[in-house]
């Protein structure tokens, strides 16, 4: 039975986000470590390593444990794991609460496994793995566990997720390597060809946030921005706009759109006729890039829409089942 303190988490690339039952989501940190090159020594977990990119000697590295929807480092993720849990339910470990984790759809079965009894060791009772796709679903409300089928896509940093649900199962699912990074990268990659400039990722991240879109902006937006002149070496700003940053990223938005519409080829013609009149629901944070929806539904003439607190969504959905474990544990995964 699941008791007050039981806590669900969202192992992002991105974030770490943990939900503790009667409190709501309590903890929201980066999926970033900063390390003591020489040593191996870990400095700063979360906002503080963040904060570092770009500003250390190198000396320290800032590695993030996770991403493209996989375990690049499996200790620091574990530590880093450890390390935030502790912080949420504190040295009582004689409560030993339980939890539900979701976990990128790239880690393998015996990293689940290992992650688990690290989770032990840091004072959990039990852990149990929660499918992303059925997770980012229950916490976009959607309805899958009858007969009928729902279609969600999940964006997070390191990849896309894009599933057709029905019966309480994934029925057609596909992972793609397209996200939030991706986008990042790809502005990256736009300014540095463009103006022989480059820029940082927090930088990148700022500039998708204030001036990208899957659709062009009107009226249009601008922004200086700052980076390193790749020519003279010297800091410079430049003003950039929307319609510049859009440019940079239609060709992954234009792959992600096909990866949606391949998923929907490949469902049954009922559950397509469900998705026709429901439409596809995006969870996770990227899928706030502006215009997207429109976009996406523009070409597959099929609605699409947001999820309410997409950032949310997967810890969201494990929290549903901390609150009805007896009603959704056919959902968890055989740990």
């Amino acid at each position: 039975m699941a008791q007050n303190g039981d806590i669900g988490i969202d192992l992002g690339t991105s974030n770490v986000v943990i939900y503790m039952k009667g409190n709501g989501v309590v903890f929201r940190e980066p999926s970033v470590i900063a390390v003591e090159s020489e040593t191996n020594q870990i400095i700063a977990f979360g906002t503080e390593a963040y904060r570092m990119i770009g500003r250390t000697p190198s000396s320290i590295s800032i590695i993030r444990p996770l991403a493209q929807g996989e375990i690049l480092d499996f200790e620091l993720t574990a530590a880093m794991l450890r390390y935030y849990i502790s912080n949420v339910i504190g040295k009582k470990f004689f409560s030993r609460p339980r939890a539900i984790m979701s976990v990128p759809s790239g880690v393998k079965e015996m990293e689940r496994k290992a992650l688990i009894t690290s989770l032990f060791d840091a004072g959990l009772r039990r852990t149990q793995i929660l499918d992303r796709t059925i997770a980012a679903a229950l916490g976009a409300q959607l309805n899958f566990l009858g007969s009928y089928g729902s279609m969600v896509a999940d964006l997070s940093a390191g990849g896309t997720d894009i599933a057709v649900l029905s019966n309480g199962i994934v029925s057609v699912v596909s992972s793609v390597q397209m996200g939030g990074d991706h986008f990042d990268d790809a502005i990256i990659r736009y300014l540095r060809k463009k103006y022989n400039m480059l820029i940082g990722e927090r930088t990148a991240e700022q500039v998708k946030i204030t001036l990208g879109g899957a659709m062009r902006r009107n009226p249009r937006v601008t922004m200086d921005v700052t980076g390193r002149n790749l020519i003279s070496g010297l800091p410079r700003t430049i003003s950039i706009d929307s319609d510049e940053i859009y440019e940079s990223l239609i060709d992954n938005v234009n792959d992600l759109i096909e990866s949606v519409q391949a998923v929907i080829e490949k469902t049954p013609p009922q559950l397509a006729s469900d998705i026709l009149e429901g439409g596809v629901t995006l969870t996770g944070g990227a899928a706030a890039l502006y215009g997207l929806s429109e976009a996406i539904s523009d070409v597959i003439r099929i609605p699409c829409r947001v999820a309410d607190d997409p950032k949310d969504c997967i810890v969201l959905g494990c929290a549903k089942v901390l609150n009805d474990p007896a009603g959704m544990r056919h959902l968890l995964s055989a740990s």
